[in-house]
């Protein structure tokens, strides 16, 4: 069974800083793009980052551009966000994604939200003003 464990969220105050964590199991994710979405209540759930599967590619919504970095480590097949002056508005729950498609591109990744075949079960960022 496959599965995307997220950690690292919490409470923060703004200006802070926090690092997500999420580790895959059931199988490798090494030849696949990941990614990063974010899901305030009442709002669609949206893409904040994403990386190629060698990690030479990410990219960022613009309004986390110079704040969030995404990276990887494919031997633990982890992937992580690491979250930079934080905002109010950066609160939300955020969920790890996988898409399934192996890609012999290492620049490739995807922006679509469909494209993401597997999901963690979120973590809550709170960032309080």
């Amino acid at each position: 069974q496959v599965q995307l464990v997220e950690s690292g969220g919490g409470l923060v105050q703004a200006g802070g800083s926090l690092r997500l964590s999420c580790v895959a199991s059931g199988r490798t994710f090494s030849r696949n793009c990941m990614g990063w979405f974010r899901q305030a209540p009442g709002k669609e759930r949206d893409l904040v980052a994403a990386i190629s599967w060698s990690g030479v590619r990410t990219y960022y919504v613009d309004y986390v551009k110079g704040r969030f970095t995404i990276s990887r480590d494919n031997a633990k097949n982890t992937v992580y966000l690491q979250m930079n002056s934080l905002k109010p508005e950066d609160t939300a729950v955020y969920y790890c994604a996988a898409d399934s498609a192996l890609s012999s591109s290492s620049g490739y990744y995807t922006t679509a939200r469909d494209d993401y075949d597997y999901w963690g079960q979120g973590t809550q960022v709170t960032v309080s003003s």
